[in-house]
Formats: C-alpha cells, structure tokens, sequence
C-alpha cells in the first residue's frame, strides 16, 4: 500500500526568470567596461649602418622636395601623380629594372609623396631601392 499522492509530481524550476537575470548582468558589465587602449606602442627601430655608401654611376636618383614635386634625374616631373611619375622613369632608365634606384626625399616631405614614389618605383618591376638619410645632428661623421 502506497501512502501519499499516488501521482508523480514532476519537479521543474523555471529558468526564464534566471536567464533574464543573466542577461540583464551581461548588458550591464559590456556597457560599462571600458577597453584600454594603448597610447604607446613600443615599436622596435631597424637600424642602418652609420657608413655612407657611395651609389654607382649608374643609380637612377629620385628627388622629393618639401612640397611634395618630384625630380627624376634632377628633371623636375611635371604632375605629381603616380602615372606621371612612372612615365618619367621609364623615360630615364627605360626596361633596366636591375637599376638601383635612390629615393631622396626631404625631411619635410608628405610621407604620401614618399609612397607615392615607391610604389611607382615598385610596379615599373625596380627591385633594388635605396632611402637616402642625413646623420642626426649630433653625430661625428666618419
């Protein structure tokens, strides 16, 4: 004999009350969590020799003055956009890719200018660039 209620009551929790719960917190710690954004980047330097190197004879020299004009074999290019610029070398050093080309551009320079210029440089098929630098004004020269 069976004392007690004969039918099998089920025992469920409902979790809709808990999953609101659970969402509410979450919304609440993703608004107010503030990310760190880094305000330093450390960023390792490549370094260069401290001797100069002289360029062949045969180095094809493109110059990038403070305004951002070019000068290809000390011609100015007239235009300053990249088609432009990729005529007047081919006009200078023709299919010779093997060339070592010298970018010299000015410390004032728009970094787009320098861009602009080695990507010209690069889609002709040039190979061998070179970044002219001065040594900082303090340095002994050799």
């Amino acid at each position: 004999m069976r004392i007690g209620n004969s039918s099998a009551d089920d025992f469920e929790i409902n979790v809709v009350p808990l999953i609101d719960v659970l969402f509410t917190l979450l919304m609440f710690f993703v608004l107010t969590t503030t990310f760190v954004q880094q305000g330093h980047l450390k960023v390792a330097l490549p370094q260069a020799s401290d001797t100069a190197a002289a360029p062949a004879a045969d180095t094809l020299v493109i110059v990038i003055d403070k305004q951002g004009h070019f000068f290809v074999a000390n011609n100015r290019v007239l235009g300053d956009d990249e088609a432009t610029l990729q005529r007047a070398i081919h006009a200078v050093a023709g299919n010779d890719t093997g060339r070592q080309v010298l970018l010299r551009a000015d410390a004032m320079t728009p970094h787009q200018a320098v861009v602009t210029a080695m990507d010209a440089v690069g889609r002709l098929g040039f190979t061998h660039l070179a970044i002219a630098t001065a040594p900082a004004a303090g340095a002994a020269a050799p």
